[in-house]
């Protein structure tokens, strides 16, 4: 219709209706002609008249900029005026009295409801800038009939919007400057800790200006919450010192508070990082970055379990020392710790179907266990060795490496720290797998991890934090899904990339 209605002026290259979010129109649009002549006497034709029982306006179309430009002109030469917090008994006969003293007035008008009930506040418009001016500088802040007064130059609702967001923002990044370097966020704290209890465990390192924990819509606790101290160098110390001690049962996660959006940018960066193979000691959920000594080069991806010298005929064992893959004695020398079962060989399940056999599980009437790396007998030989009754088997825990506590990690130089945390990971996550193929009537999908994915799986969960590390090796189902997501990772990745 607006085409058609502009058409009858000159050739038109566009013509378009201004729409909301919803499709419905603005009340505005643009009609571009070919020619400047055809432009000027359409807006001569038509500016003023009635279209569809509406008087359009028909003008040349301003250049945003230009536009904010008159806006501003318009602001410092302003006439209209707006006024709320009216007594719901004050009419436009009073208001005009109120007003008049500062200069005449063109128009007024209190805005009502649909029932003809004041909304308390109206408009006035002045002849003049200078009138309008005295208005709100004399009016602004005082009282009629017991209500204090807001008078102020009449905005458009977009321009209104604007200045409180930007206030908004300006009042936003001024609390956050000021709270920089010494508002700190702890988590993974007991439920039974209150404010008072958070407060009293960090007041030695510092004067604190508030501690919360934050709690849902029940009065439980998150399990987190803040501490602000009055200095940078206060914060410092409790982070140093408060991180991964123990509070309760559980390792303090203790860093410097940062704005949600921050905190988004980090864990995007980590997911990328997970999918873009990044290299281990990167920094993961906010983590410092790891520092190596000169001439060591990480691995980027697969984490590899320490290799000591392998036990020589002559020697025993180290009493305590947990199996590791390659590391048990060649068959012929020194058995196996009494009770150790042997950890199963490399791509089992490929050849063994689910979980492996029995037997190659190291259950009972299994033979006795037989390195599968030994090269040094050939298969005649070992089918020659008698076989030997196995001893009883032991829990599973007791084959696991200790957990290392935080202040064995805090006493451990940063590289040695990860290495630490590694050698208590990597034969969880295998022995994530042997339980998942030893439960026939589990009900989630089984895992399938060999010797080279779970090295995979413990260099990807190195890159987390300590704190976070230490609860994956105390919570098993926490450490089950975080191996589950690995994996579903290094499946996205495909066979190249993994």
């Amino acid at each position: 219709a607006l085409h058609d209605t502009f058409a009858a002026f000159g050739n038109i290259l566009s013509c378009k209706v201004a729409t909301d979010a919803h499709g419905n129109s603005r009340g505005h649009g643009y009609v571009h002609y070919d020619t400047q002549d055809a432009a000027d006497l359409a807006i001569e034709k038509v500016n003023g008249m009635l279209l569809n029982d509406m008087k359009v306006f028909v003008g040349h179309h301003i250049a945003r900029g230009e536009r904010q430009s008159t806006m501003e002109a318009q602001r410092a030469n302003f006439t209209n005026v707006y006024v709320k917090h009216l007594d719901p008994e004050v009419d436009e006969d009073e208001l005009r009295k109120m007003f008049e003293a500062f200069g005449e007035v063109t128009s007024l008008s209190v805005q009502r409801d649909e029932e003809g009930n004041s909304r308390m506040f109206a408009f006035v418009n002045f002849m003049d800038h200078e009138a309008a001016r005295k208005a709100v500088e004399t009016l602004h802040g005082t009282e009629h009939r017991g209500q204090k007064l807001f008078v102020s130059r009449a905005q458009k609702r977009a321009e209104r919007e604007r200045e409180l967001r930007d206030q908004y923002e300006k009042a936003k990044m001024e609390k956050l400057s000021k709270y920089q370097g010494v508002n700190l966020y702890i988590k993974n704290f007991d439920e039974d800790i209150d404010d008072d209890k958070l407060r009293q465990e960090f007041a030695p390192y510092g004067v604190i200006t508030s501690a919360k924990v934050m709690r849902d819509d029940n009065g439980v606790s998150r399990g987190f919450g803040f501490v602000c101290f009055t200095s940078p160098e206060e914060a410092t110390k409790a982070i140093t010192e408060m991180n991964g001690r123990i509070l309760g049962k559980k390792p303090l996660y203790v860093v410097l508070a940062q704005r949600g959006e921050q905190r988004r940018q980090q864990i995007e960066a980590s997911k990328r990082q997970w999918h873009g193979a990044a290299p281990m000691g990167a920094p993961m959920y906010g983590a410092a970055p790891m520092y190596y000594p000169p001439g060591y080069a990480p691995p980027r991806i697969g984490y590899q379990a320490p290799r000591p010298p392998r036990w020589q005929a002559g020697q025993p064992p180290v009493p305590g020392q947990y199996p590791v893959p390659g590391q048990y004695p060649v068959p012929g020398q020194y058995p196996a710790p009494a009770g150790a079962r042997p950890m199963r060989p490399r791509n089992l399940r490929q050849n063994s179907g689910r979980g492996g056999s029995y037997a190659a599980r190291g259950g009972r009437g299994g033979s006795s266990y037989r390195n599968p790396r030994a090269t040094q007998q050939s298969p005649a030989q070992a089918q020659d060795e008698p076989s030997e009754a196995p001893a009883a088997e032991a829990p599973k825990e007791s084959l696991l490496p200790p957990v290392p506590t935080p202040s064995e990690l805090a006493a451990a130089a940063p590289d040695e720290q990860k290495q630490m945390l590694g050698e208590a990971l990597y034969p969880r996550i295998m022995k994530l797998g042997e339980d998942e193929g030893e439960d026939e009537d589990q009900a989630s999908e089984p895992l399938e991890i060999d010797d080279e994915r779970a090295g995979k799986i413990t260099g990807m969960l190195l890159e987390m934090d300590n704190s976070e590390l230490l609860n994956l090796l105390e919570e098993s189902s926490a450490l089950e899904a975080k191996v589950r997501e690995a994996i579903d990772v290094l499946a996205d990745k495909g066979p190249e990339d993994a």
